[in-house]
């Protein structure tokens, strides 16, 4: 029989050729000039979009390259809807290793995984498309969402928004190919056998992987697809199904062994509901912050040596619109000093301050609104524009937000005192985007 993903990386690189021949840049322009972006449209016929970044922060579409498998085409497979902003609940689903030899991406559609290799360019050459072992039947699609590579061992982490088998591991060899690994890891507990994880994080040290949830068990929707977060229980009381909401154990930690292979799971108190978006300071190894997409705000961290994490208070945004916020993404300067948060429900940024252990509001919001197209409300009844994934360059200088209901990839100059400045602006297709990573 032949080998089916063998064909479809084929059949991906063929096709992928004619669309950079057509939109490739002179050669060497964004290195020289600035520096590189790439999202993924996360269509049926999944693209990689790559921006050429100015010295000035503009963005200009270089080229775009097929993965080899398909995305989600907008569908979200955690609620049952067919086009949402955010259909994946996840982020970091479009990542570089750390000498940007490689891109890896999902394909949600088949719960698969593309390598690229990165020219000195910038530019994408498909070197493999493997499936992660997670097989999708009787579904519209797959939930494979979110991404994290240990270039020590060769490991990339695959997190599923759905289990029970929300992680998968692939091995990666020296010339980026894939090989799929029989590991399986579940967020799941003994009582929450339904759990829907958003992203996965290695710890600096590389000795522990964390899991972020949103919701202990699968959410139903209103008409518009905005997930209903309460759910009735054989008593007839109505409990919250979002996660550490109450039971104390939204956050997921592993044990990373050698070789990759990963330990027994130590569930631990989130510090808030739904605690979306873990993510590790630049400078302090054992700290990280989280974003909670459902107790509106910030908080900082510790993880010990043990894999024990404690958490601060949570540092609110205001919730003047309405609760909850949907808070979800965050990203860090490089000198760790403001924190931004992707306000999905609000439809802009906030930002934080972070002076020692102390969190405070810097700017809220952090640039105007963004307007969707009418068609999405989120939690609170607001029409939303979706924003999702976000990226900071590495001078810290610009911030690059998807918001897929406007249809926009928007990039912001950020200032010392938290606000962001819109500088450049660029179409993407509508409501499926996910994953920025660049360099």
């Amino acid at each position: 029989m032949p080998d089916t993903e063998s064909m479809a990386m084929q059949s991906g690189q063929e096709m992928m050729q004619p669309v950079r021949a057509e939109m490739r840049e002179p050669a060497r322009m964004g290195m020289s000039q600035g520096g590189h972006l790439y999202t993924q449209t996360n269509e049926t016929h999944n693209c990689i979009i790559h921006y050429l970044r100015s010295p000035e922060g503009t963005i200009k579409e270089s080229e775009r390259s097929l993965t080899g498998g398909p995305g989600t085409g907008g569908y979200n497979p955690t609620v049952d809807a067919q086009s949402t902003p955010n259909d994946f609940e996840g982020a970091r689903s479009v990542i570089l290793s750390p000498d940007h030899r490689f891109l890896f991406t999902t394909n949600a559609g088949d719960n698969s995984v593309s390598s690229f290799a990165v020219g000195d360019d910038g530019g994408l050459t498909l070197i493999d498309a493997k499936r992660t072992g997670n097989v999708v039947s009787g579904a519209k699609t797959g939930s494979a969402k979110s991404l994290a590579y240990d270039e020590s061992t060769g490991t990339l982490y695959v997190l599923h928004a759905l289990g029970p088998d929300h992680l998968r591991l692939m091995s990666v060899d020296s010339e980026g190919r894939l090989a799929p690994r029989p590991e399986r890891y579940t967020a799941n507990t003994p009582d929450k056998s339904d759990r829907v994880a958003t992203m996965v994080m290695l710890s600096p040290d590389a000795k522990f992987l964390i899991v972020g949830t949103t919701f202990d068990e699968r959410a139903t929707h209103y008409p518009d697809g905005s997930p209903i977060l309460w759910k009735e229980r054989e008593d007839g009381q109505l409990h919250l199904i979002a996660s550490n909401a109450p039971d104390p154990d939204g956050l997921v930690v592993f044990p990373v062994n050698p070789h990759g292979t990963l330990g027994e799971p130590i569930l631990q108190d989130g510090g808030g509901a739904s605690p979306w978006f873990p993510l590790f300071l630049n400078h302090r190894p054992n700290q990280f912050l989280i974003g909670y997409a459902v107790e509106d705000g910030v908080s900082l961290a510790t993880l010990d040596s043990d894999g024990k994490v404690s958490t601060g208070p949570v540092v609110q945004a205001d919730t003047t619109n309405g609760r909850p916020t949907e808070l979800c993404w965050l990203s860090i300067t490089p000198d760790d000093r403001l924190v931004f948060g992707t306000m999905f429900g609000y439809g802009y940024l906030s930002s934080w301050r972070l002076e020692g252990n102390v969190l405070t509001i810097a700017k809220d919001p952090a640039c105007p609104r963004v307007p969707g197209d009418g068609t999405y409300r989120a939690l609170n009844g607001d029409v939303s524009s979706g924003p999702s994934d976000s990226w900071i360059s590495p001078n810290g200088d610009y911030l690059y937000q998807i918001y897929g209901n406007a249809s926009k990839l928007i990039g912001y100059s950020i200032s010392p005192d938290g606000s962001l400045e819109e500088i450049t602006s660029a179409e993407i297709p509508y409501n499926s985007p996910q994953g920025l990573a660049g360099f």
